[in-house]
């Protein structure tokens, strides 16, 4: 099932996988650009965006793009996440040049009204009042917010209640233009298409996207800082966020991160979930992390624990930590390896997430990733490259921790900071 890939003269880059056995099509628009890409006053306004695509266009009203996917039994819908945007569908084959229509339209032609847009605002402050309602959420946006103090990075993707109401459909309309142009647009499809067919109907519904911004974009290069952020709330539990700064996409101690990630916290046989859960009782969810970015990275780890428990908490996630830089089992490795290889064979079973993930490396490396090509990567992990991996990544280094709950006996950052830069057992040396 190869990926097959045409650039039009535009500039829009159109792909696609078949995958002939299907009845359906999964299909979507990606767009190189999110929250990141958003001026200090723009703050929330790539979601926004997102939402008012769907509000009404030139051809259709926001009913009408409702009932003409539903219709045929097709689904449509998006998402904006820190560095891109997807506006994407599910139709049965047959229905394919609806669906196409339907996203041309919305990003094309999208009306911006005022009465929808003073809609859809009291909508997204509902949105951004439930997330201030659910602790881990909050834990998370906090925990950005410090680790990158002052930048766009650092900010809530949905905004703020007061930067959501001061947006006029010209603001939209302007980030629209800056950002939505072919040199940053990908669509994808995957499942029953035929690559020609699919290519001339996007060549001809998306012919009047722009091609250059008005005015280039500009991502401020990330610069991570860490530190520390409580917030005392009477909850059940306590929400506990530990974290350093992680690894970019390109840069080759990304998939060791994934590993590492995994080993430490991936699943009901990780070190964290065994010790922390397991052997002490001492919460009920604990997890790592590792999310790439285009020029950086987190690697976290999350507990949801009861106040009481917060003083053994912390010092055994640590000594973990400490045990992960100079104590790393082959059997581990190789079942880390196994649960993402098994992660990505299994994910691509569904066309929904294989156009998703074709859409990623276009957007990421320019090109489709052959799954042999990224199982090669995994194989080139060593004991000594995650051991030398984990001595850099958590020690000697500042810290950032986020916290929510009943946090009356956390200790104090000054405690959590001393405990992780005094000096690591020793590691053999490795290449990162």
């Amino acid at each position: 099932m190869t990926v097959e890939c045409t650039r039009l003269a535009s500039g829009l880059t159109v792909a696609t996988q078949s995958m002939p056995h299907l009845e359906s099509v999964a299909l979507g628009v990606w767009i190189k650009s999110g929250s990141r890409n958003e001026t200090e006053a723009e703050h929330g306004i790539a979601h926004l965006l997102e939402h008012m695509a769907f509000k009404g266009t030139a051809r259709r009203s926001a009913r009408q793009i409702a009932e003409e996917i539903e219709n045929v039994g097709g689904e449509v819908n998006a998402a904006t996440s820190t560095e891109t945007t997807s506006y994407y569908a599910r139709v049965l084959k047959d229905h394919v040049p609806l669906a196409v229509d339907i996203l041309a339209d919305i990003l094309t032609e999208s009306a911006f009204e005022d009465e929808e847009l003073a809609r859809e605002k009291q909508v997204i402050l509902q949105e951004i009042n439930a997330a201030n309602d659910t602790p881990d959420d909050v834990v998370f946006d906090k925990f950005s917010e410090v680790a990158y103090r002052g930048q766009t990075l650092g900010r809530a993707i949905l905004g703020t209640p007061e930067t959501v109401v001061s947006f006029s459909p010209e603001q939209i309309r302007h980030y629209l233009d800056r950002n939505y142009t072919t040199d940053r647009m990908f669509v994808v499809a995957a499942g029953a298409v035929d690559h020609e067919s699919f290519v001339r109907q996007v060549e001809e519904r998306f012919a009047s996207l722009p091609t250059k911004p008005s005015v280039p974009p500009v991502i401020e290069p990330a610069r991570y800082i860490g530190g520390n952020i409580r917030e005392t709330r009477d909850l059940m539990d306590a929400q506990i966020l530990l974290g350093f700064e992680g690894r970019a996409y390109h840069t080759r101690d990304f998939y060791c991160s994934q590993i590492l990630a995994n080993i430490l916290g991936g699943g009901m046989s990780s070190r964290l979930f065994q010790e922390v859960r397991e052997f002490r009782g001492l919460c009920y969810s604990v997890y790592a992390f590792h999310w790439g970015f285009s020029d950086t990275g987190i690697f976290g780890i999350h507990a949801a624990t009861g106040g009481e428990n917060l003083p053994e908490l912390l010092p055994v996630i640590v000594s973990e930590l400490r045990k992960s830089s100079h104590d790393i089992q082959q059997q581990e490795i190789e079942r880390a390896r196994a649960q993402i290889r098994a992660q990505l064979l299994m994910g691509q079973e569904s066309p929904a997430a294989r156009a998703g993930q074709v859409a990623r490396q276009m957007m990421l490396y320019g090109r489709p990733i052959p799954n042999q090509e990224m199982l090669e990567r995994l194989e080139g992990i060593t004991i000594d490259r995650l051991t030398d991996l984990a001595g850099r990544l958590f020690f000697d280094t500042v810290p950032t921790l986020s916290a929510i709950g009943p946090l009356e006996q956390l200790a104090p950052m000054e405690d959590i900071v001393t405990s992780l830069s005094s000096p690591a057992p020793a590691s053999k040396s490795a290449s990162g």
